[in-house]
């Protein structure tokens, strides 16, 4: 069984998000695909964040408030909320201090390489959930080529 995040590029594409799904039919498949192989899909805090303010400046009124119900929604599944199996969950509903000051630690360097803060966080805790499965595959589900090399297979001992 394998881990994947998801990253805001996906959550887009899932919500749909207008202005910012273009690929909704394959990534689609795809969640087919990983809920039918049993990947533990998590949605971290930053796609949930970064997700939200791509809603927020939708342009038409109508289209934002009906993307943002069915954000709320999809959230809602991940923190249980919804009656039915939830198709991911929210690995780390909460950032520590101590977490934070890694990240503003390591921030310079990541954004001379134009990353942001958030997929700074997102990749901090894919080494988490490398760290605590290391006998399970596990990647960043993201359309963004910067994060597409974060897949650690399955280690045998």
């Amino acid at each position: 069984m394998s881990i994947g995040l998801v990253d805001t590029s996906v959550f887009c594409e899932i919500v749909p998000v207008p202005g910012r799904s273009q690929q909704r039919e394959a990534i689609l498949a795809d969640l087919k695909h990983h809920v039918q192989n049993e990947v533990t899909l998590l949605l971290p805090v930053a796609t949930i964040l970064e997700t939200g303010n791509h809603i927020a400046h939708i342009p038409d009124g109508g289209q934002r408030r009906s993307a943002a119900e069915r954000f709320v929604r999809r959230v809602q599944e991940a923190l249980g909320n919804v009656e039915g199996p939830p198709p991911w969950t929210v690995p780390q509903p909460l950032l520590a201090p101590e977490d934070l000051q890694r990240y503003l630690n390591q921030f310079p360097d990541y954004a001379m390489q134009e990353i942001g803060l958030g997929d700074l966080s997102i990749i901090e805790e894919y080494e988490r959930q490398c760290r605590l499965h290391q006998m399970r595959r596990v990647f960043i589900w993201s359309l963004d080529h910067h994060l597409l090399a974060y897949d650690r297979p399955a280690r045998e001992f």
